[in-house]
């Protein structure tokens, strides 16, 4: 027999509370959001805050789900985190998707001051520049994440990080790597140049090309990409404040790229031109090649 339900009402004030948290208003609030299923509160399980108190506040498991994982509701309460396994129509209705995973919990804002993004001397970063589609700014995330980077920097313009589709859409980088939000570009830019790194526009209309900055071995030292609004890119003015705008190269047919693609491709660049190979082979000397002889002293 499973365990047993101890919330049953939806109407319960730690459920109603949670479920405020749907939207944005109530989560600048409170600075609380939703993270749903499996991944996303394995990892919110594991990640302590700055004061290091739990990242998870509070987990809302059904029945089901809390059998399941078991393993992951016991370090979740050894983390301090407050569990209640609840009915499967409150788990619902906390949920964001069209098949709830009965997994859902409450975390905590996870954003840093951007002067403390700097002052870690960062060496790839991804700045989302009046990006607005949440399922966007997460899938750059994750990329940003997969690539290495050491933040993500979301401008004032753009989706809120904490939207529950950015959140799925993150595969649980949020809790990887550190993000700040509401920044100005203009002022992201400037404080990112002081601090020695490159910034780079990637846009599609771009005058260097992407394979020849990487060539000439531009993309070594500290960068930073801005990556622009998925329907209209980048505007004139944030353009002009970059030291470069790079376009990926369409060898193919493609007319474009989309956000999340062309991130993913700059963001691997970078970190390829970061954390270079051990080089070429050295080449044999004539005196080695195939069928010779050594020559004798």
């Amino acid at each position: 027999m499973g365990p047993h339900a101890e919330l049953t009402s939806s109407h319960s004030p730690r459920v109603v509370a949670a479920r405020r948290l749907a939207r944005r208003g109530f989560r600048g609030k409170e600075r609380r959001f939703l993270a749903e299923g499996p991944q996303a509160v394995r990892e919110a399980a594991a990640h302590r805050a700055a004061d290091g108190g739990p990242t998870l506040v509070e987990l809302f498991a059904t029945p089901d789900a809390a059998e399941r994982h078991g393993e992951l509701l016991a370090a979740a309460r050894a983390a301090g985190t407050r569990v209640a396994v609840a009915g499967e129509t409150v788990v619902a209705g906390l949920s964001q998707t069209v098949t709830p995973q009965g997994l859902v919990g409450v975390c905590r804002f996870l954003d840093r001051p951007l002067a403390g993004i700097v002052a870690a001397r960062p060496r790839l970063l991804a700045v989302l520049a009046h990006v607005r589609d949440p399922g966007n700014a997460g899938t750059v995330l994750r990329c940003a994440d997969a690539a290495g980077a050491d933040a993500v920097i979301l401008t004032d313009a753009s989706v809120d990080p904490y939207n529950p589709k950015a959140v799925r859409a993150s595969a649980g980088s949020l809790f990887h790597l550190p993000v700040a939000t509401g920044v100005p570009v203009a002022e992201a830019v400037r404080e990112l140049s002081a601090a020695g790194v490159r910034v780079l526009a990637a846009d599609g209309a771009g005058d260097r090309d992407l394979d020849d900055e990487l060539d000439a071995g531009r993309l070594a030292g500290p960068t930073a990409w801005i990556f622009g609004n998925e329907a209209w890119g980048l505007p004139e003015e944030t353009r002009a404040l970059a030291d470069a705008v790079v376009a990926v190269p369409i060898h193919g047919r493609a007319e474009s790229l989309n956000l999340a693609t062309a991130a993913a491709v700059c963001l691997y660049a970078s970190a390829r031109a970061q954390r270079p190979g051990p080089g070429p082979a050295p080449r044999p000397s004539p005196d080695s090649a195939p069928g010779s002889s050594p020559r004798l002293p």
